[in-house]
């Protein structure tokens, strides 16, 4: 029997569970003291935390725990904890809660249809007050993540918390993870934050459970390397994507085997920490371990892959329409003479410049390639011209090796310009967006880069370095 009217529940209880959830000892005795009956019982309390500190875990740990020793003690504790994610309507809930908390304490009877909070009350009153209880008794109803119930009424949280304004034995908890202003509309309702852990707390969290021994090396080098390589893991993903605790430990069994993999092969000993990290920092450095199938697919699509799979998706003459458009888009107006004319075609130019145009000395300032500088406005006519000297020396040097591939002469240059506007590999710009595709005043500008657009033209036995003027 209690000697006393406050005192905490039994030291081994909290001590037990602060072994299980390490760096946790001030929440769990500050919940011990909230909820149980011989010290402070409150009549609603907020739990409130970012995602996975540990709020759901602890609660039901610590009330189960509370429940097997209060009667020895007392004091007689039932609880329900009603998790809000596998209720999908509001109604789903009242019955749920009214489900739950009859099996907690033995009721014979089958639980009643409840649709609104009334049906609720009146259900919840019938179980806890009108039903004799015997003395020292009390009952804690946790409701998980009931800021996320689906379909709920905005008056829900408030109406749950006056049930113990009603029943004098009852005590609700919110679980949730940043209540708002008011969120009970009620005073004097205590608040229980769960911060985020720290890059203390997870090393000492992750470290409390080291992998098996190493070869050759004994279960306490292991423990030290264990430690420190978690330290590391943190420093190099914590932020960017590690920040909850399950994350960092997948993190750490992830990378762990790549990281001794020279421990394995003999090259290097646990107490080689620098060179162990030296040797796997391109895995530090990279997050596909973490998430294989979302990085994979992204790496493929970016790059000089992206213009391997380009070319070998495309048909021949919009992949030349779309080096055309580039040209156009990359080269002064006043080089197209130059470039494209009959009387220049048959030499190739130098890489980095063709000749000055009117005796002018260069200048001295050092000018920012135009392949740099992003796209500019073209007119279709002006790439068509380009089309066909493009397509020109294409033909030129492939008769070698395909012999009499007469495809292009006969191509749908329409079609062509049709698909790589539908694709959005073409833009069309300027006041008439919406006008004639073939409209030869039309302005375009070309939408993919300088490495999609160099392996597209090497695919294809064109370098686009000899067409283009710094």
């Amino acid at each position: 029997m209690r000697n006393s009217l406050f005192h905490l529940p039994d030291e081994l209880i909290l001590a037990t569970l602060s072994q299980t959830f390490p760096c946790r000892e001030a929440q769990i005795r500050a919940l011990a003291t909230l909820l149980y009956p011989g010290a402070a019982p409150c009549r609603n309390l907020v739990i409130h935390g970012t995602e996975a500190t540990g709020k759901s875990a602890i609660t039901a740990a610590l009330l189960a725990r509370l429940a097997d020793r209060t009667e020895d003690e007392g004091f007689i504790l039932s609880h329900a904890i009603v998790n809000s994610a596998e209720c999908i309507t509001a109604r789903h809930l009242y019955e749920t809660v009214v489900s739950k908390v009859a099996n907690a304490l033995s009721w014979d009877g089958a639980p009643s249809r409840c649709e609104t909070v009334s049906q609720l009350t009146v259900e919840l009153v019938k179980l806890l007050k009108y039903t004799p209880r015997p003395a020292g008794f009390h009952f804690v109803l946790v409701f998980d993540g009931i800021d996320r119930q689906r379909d709920a009424p905005h008056t829900l949280v408030p109406a749950l918390a006056r049930l113990s304004e009603i029943i004098s034995s009852l005590t609700t908890v919110f679980i949730v993870t940043s209540p708002p202003p008011r969120f009970l509309l009620t005073s004097s309702v205590p608040h229980l934050h769960f911060p985020t852990y720290t890059k203390t707390d997870f090393v000492s969290i992750v470290s409390a459970s080291p992998p098996p021994a190493l070869p050759n090396t004994s279960p306490q080098e292991t423990a030290d390397l264990w430690t420190r390589f978690t330290a590391a893991v943190h420093d190099a993903l914590a932020r960017a994507a590690s920040r909850t605790l399950p994350s960092f430990h997948h993190a750490c069994t992830a990378l762990w085997p790549r990281f001794t993999a020279p421990v394995h092969a003999g090259t290097h000993s646990p107490r080689e920490f620098s060179k162990l990290l030296i040797a796997a920092r391109v895995h530090f450095q990279n997050e596909r371990l973490l998430d294989p199938g979302v990085l994979t697919s992204t790496a493929t699509a970016t790059g000089s892959g992206a213009g391997t799979a380009l070319a070998t998706l495309l048909p021949t003459t919009p992949r030349l329409l779309l080096l055309a458009s580039y040209l156009a888009s990359h080269n002064a107006t006043k080089h197209d003479i130059t470039l494209f004319s009959t009387h220049y075609h048959g030499r190739r130019r130098r890489r980095g410049g063709g000749p000055s145009v009117g005796g002018r000395p260069r200048s001295k300032h050092r000018k920012i390639a135009r392949k740099l500088l992003g796209s500019h406005a073209f007119v279709l006519e002006r790439m068509l011209a380009i089309f066909a000297a493009v397509r020109g020396e294409w033909e030129a040097g492939n008769t070698r090796d395909h012999g009499d591939n007469k495809e292009e002469g006969h191509a749908d240059i329409g079609m062509a310009i049709a698909t790589l506007a539908s694709l959005r590999l073409l833009v069309r710009v300027g006041g008439g967006a919406t006008g004639d595709l073939m409209d030869c005043g039309g302005k375009w500008r070309v939408n993919v880069g300088w490495e999609v657009i160099r392996g597209l033209g090497r695919g294809i036995g064109v370098e686009v370095e000899d067409w283009l003027i710094e």
